[in-house]
């Protein structure tokens, strides 16, 4: 969970599930900058002190979008180059990302939210994580200014790049140029599974199929959706299926229809919150202690025409009464059943749901053990 004290602009990372704190942080008084003695720091490039000075870094560059077995090969190869060199290891990413920039709505959907990003980055144990805010006067840095950037500000020494690394306006800088700027460059071959590269690009269009199985393969983990719960149109519950909206941080997702899915709330046991509220109404257990099973739907709302259409990820438990509002929520996706259909009548769509969520129940009791 992230957290944020507005004396000094300090945000703490707070895992819970896995009884860990990370301090992730640092920040920045308007007077001048601190750090705090924690395993990660998150800077924001663009706020920033004049007199901030970091150690000097071992940084790679990238969009880390679903942090993916590639990612995590290029941060292994940043922390073994950083601990021979005795420098501090240091990813910057971007946000937005360059094509949600240029493209809007119709950018590629994102695997993960910028808060998902900084969760797998700091278990991936880097010193420093750089957001550089992509707008109109980071797009228009020449190479040269986006390499002052690496340099005085990152106090970059040794860069880990991928093999068709591009940056500044017009992707006009490579690696060759940062060697030419008095950079060390180790560019990380491609990772490849099953002969094919490993790349986000491949995970979104993996996810889109609904192959959970390979997804989980080239990402390291199973794929999960982390957010808080919002409150939706409450229709669910006029039907006697009600949900909980899970808010998903990003302008459209990976996925698409009905998924059987395992939810564990971020900052306490679901399970004890769930047995608090009703006792008589325990859901149905998850694989993990604290976790519990559920119907995920991933879409839109096709009866209200939008030019950009609104996504949603909602959860239905069976056998759950509690209030779970403001939660912040886990959702990891374990079985595909169907895709979006679209239902004639409301009559229509309840005998859809009951059936749907009669198969996902099968499925979680013909898989005692977690599919991943």
């Amino acid at each position: 969970m992230l957290f944020f004290t507005r004396e000094f602009n300090i945000f703490l990372y707070e895992n819970t599930t896995t009884r860990r704190t990370l301090k992730i942080m640092a920040i920045y008084s308007p007077d001048n900058f601190s750090l705090i003695d924690s395993p990660m720091k998150l800077l924001r490039l663009n706020a920033l002190a004049p007199n901030f000075q970091l150690p000097k870094t071992a940084a790679t560059i990238g969009n880390f979008d679903g942090v993916h077995l590639g990612h995590q090969a290029m941060i292994a190869q940043l922390k073994q180059l950083a601990a021979a060199q005795n420098l501090k290891t240091l990813v910057m990413i971007f946000e937005p990302q360059p094509l949600e920039f240029f493209k809007g709505y119709e950018a590629p959907p994102r695997i993960s939210s910028l808060r998902e990003k900084v969760e797998y980055l700091t278990e991936l144990g880097v010193d420093y994580i750089a957001i550089a805010k992509f707008d109109n006067h980071f797009r228009s840095l020449n190479a040269e200014s986006f390499a002052d950037i690496l340099k005085q500000k990152l106090n970059a020494e040794h860069l880990v790049l991928g093999d068709d690394f591009h940056f500044g306006k017009n992707r006009q800088g490579n690696s060759e140029f940062l060697r030419g700027y008095g950079f060390q460059v180790t560019n990380l071959n491609t990772i490849a599974l099953d002969g094919h590269r490993v790349s986000s690009t491949r995970i979104r269009h993996t996810l889109q199929a609904g192959d959970l199985a390979l997804a989980a393969k080239l990402l390291g983990r199973p794929y999960s959706i982390t957010g808080r719960v919002q409150y939706g149109d409450q229709i669910g519950r006029t039907i006697d299926f009600p949900t909980i909206n899970v808010r998903l941080n990003r302008h459209k997702p990976c996925l698409n229809g009905i998924y059987g899915v395992e939810v564990v709330c971020e900052t306490r046991s679901l399970k004890d919150k769930v047995k608090a509220d009703n006792p008589e109404k325990l859901g149905i257990a998850g694989y993990e202690p604290t976790a519990l099973f559920g119907a995920g739907h991933v879409g839109t709302r096709p009866a209200i025409k939008q030019e950009h259409p609104e996504w949603r990820l909602e959860v239905h438990f069976p056998d759950v009464s509690a209030n779970l509002y403001g939660l912040l929520m886990r959702v990891t996706f374990l079985n595909y059943l169907h895709g979006e259909k679209d239902y004639p009548s409301l009559e229509a769509l309840k005998a859809g749901i009951d059936d749907d969520v009669e198969k996902l129940l099968e499925f979680r009791q013909n898989t005692p053990n977690s599919p991943f």
